[in-house]
């Protein structure tokens, strides 16, 4: 733990930091903690100093793996997030908690407002944590589909439940619940683009810049609840300031809950989030390019599962077939196996169309200063999703591609591109007059026997 934390100074993230606050870092205090433990992992001391010196609790502890077991989802977002607030009841200088959710946490509905949906759940989250505790976690994994029910999976489900602990268990402490959506590259800082991960549609970008994944599930009308990482962040502490502020939070019967999503005046479609990153394929090319890229998206899985036959598998199987000539280990299907999986557990996700209610997150806003809303931007009106594009798929490159910055690398990803650029058209010209060679002898087949 203290030597991820001593790294820290060496990541990117923090590399503007480091230049203007070189002992910055050294303020920050790891506490060794599990969230999977019924004790969150503290040590006696820690728990102790928690309880003594902490004003502010910012949770987002969570594993959000759609496939986690039951038993490890409800520990760490459900059963975690309740020995947090029995924690924070204890400490003695608390001001503000801040509880990191998800827009989706209630997505059995489809217009998500800024409150409490304890109805859609099939048992009360008091009565699962129950079962936690009480049955092994191979039965209570098997009860899985029955007790999420309408929920897609066991993130969204356990966060659900998270929810309504906090509801019934959180009275009297200064708390509220932030709900970002689908949460992306950087906007503006630390640096424009940064990213380290794979999760969610910066994944589907990547692959398709590497010229791996040409087709996808996808519904192009839907709209997009992608929010940039540094917004959230950025509203996150606002959250903070004003819980801690506004005393008539604490006496509410229940805390305020924000859900962070593009404003109506600047909404996003899927179709408008491949079509802008589409159309900048030349300006960040990837030297490591194994093909031009394309994505072409569908709604219907059978068509899906069918064209991925021609676009991925067969493609795939050759260069696994090639890579055995060389001695090579192949790895293309079994990339492509990992791929599929990943799309038709995200295809809920990008099929359906959500709208979200953004009432309290605009009040926020009001109520900062002309100063704080420039320091702690978040004004998703603001966002020009052209330029957003821009700096997302240069980072994509620096960041998760891991190519060196400077034109010349990205003049060699042009050259790299208009080859395969010159391939492909070349292959959709074979394609197309080989098909039409076989139709003509057909049809000229069919006309000889008529005559």
């Amino acid at each position: 733990m203290r030597e991820r934390c001593a790294a820290w100074d060496k990541d990117p993230v923090f590399g503007n930091l480091m230049k203007t606050n070189p002992e910055a870092l050294k303020r920050v205090v790891p506490c060794g903690g599990d969230c999977q433990e019924p004790d969150l992992g503290l040590s006696n001391s820690d728990r102790q100093v928690l309880i003594d010196e902490v004003q502010i609790v910012i949770h987002t502890a969570a594993t959000v793996r759609f496939v986690e077991p039951l038993h490890i989802a409800l520990a760490v977002n459900t059963r975690a997030t309740r020995l947090m607030i029995q924690l924070a009841k204890e400490m003695s200088h608390l001001e503000s908690f801040v509880h990191v959710s998800t827009a989706y946490s209630n997505c059995v509905v489809e217009h998500v407002s800024e409150r409490f949906y304890p109805e859609h759940l099939t048992c009360p989250a008091e009565k699962i944590l129950e079962l936690l505790e009480s049955i092994s976690p191979e039965l209570l994994d098997k009860m899985a589909p029955a007790l999420m029910g309408k929920y897609p999976n066991t993130y969204t489900y356990t966060k659900a439940l998270t929810e309504q602990v906090i509801q019934k268990e959180a009275k009297d402490l200064p708390l509220s619940i932030f709900r970002p959506g689908v949460i992306i590259a950087s906007y503006k800082e630390p640096m424009p683009g940064w990213i380290d991960n794979l999760y969610g549609p910066i994944a589907v970008l990547y692959g398709a810049a590497f010229g791996i994944l040409h087709i996808t599930l996808l519904n192009l009308k839907a709209q997009a609840g992608i929010v940039p990482v540094d917004y959230c962040v950025n509203m996150v502490l606002t959250c903070a300031w004003n819980t801690a502020r506004d005393t008539s939070i604490k006496l509410s019967p229940e805390p305020p809950i924000y859900n962070f999503t593009p404003n109506n005046d600047n909404l996003i479609t899927w179709g408008g989030f491949r079509d802008k990153a589409a159309r900048l394929r030349y300006t960040y090319p990837l030297t490591k390019m194994m093909w031009l890229p394309f994505l072409h998206c569908t709604t219907i899985p059978w068509l899906f599962r069918f064209t991925a036959i021609f676009y991925h598998l067969l493609p795939g199987y050759a260069i696994d077939l090639a890579l055995r000539l060389w001695g090579k280990k192949p790895r293309m299907i079994k990339l492509y196996d990992k791929i599929h999986k990943n799309i038709d557990i995200l295809a809920p996700f990008v099929i359906t169309s959500w709208s979200f209610d953004t009432v309290n997150t605009r009040k926020l806003w009001a109520k900062m200063s002309v100063e704080d809303q420039k320091l702690y931007d978040f004004n998703m009106s603001s966002v020009d999703w052209d330029d957003y594009f821009l700096q997302a798929l240069a980072g994509v490159r620096i960041y998760l591609a891991k190519e060196e910055p400077g034109q010349e690398v990205v003049e060699r990803g042009r050259k790299i591109y208009k080859r395969f650029e010159f391939l492909h058209r070349l292959l959709q010209f074979t394609l197309c007059g080989g098909a039409a060679l076989i139709l003509w002898s057909i049809l000229k087949r069919l006309l000889g026997s008529f005559v």
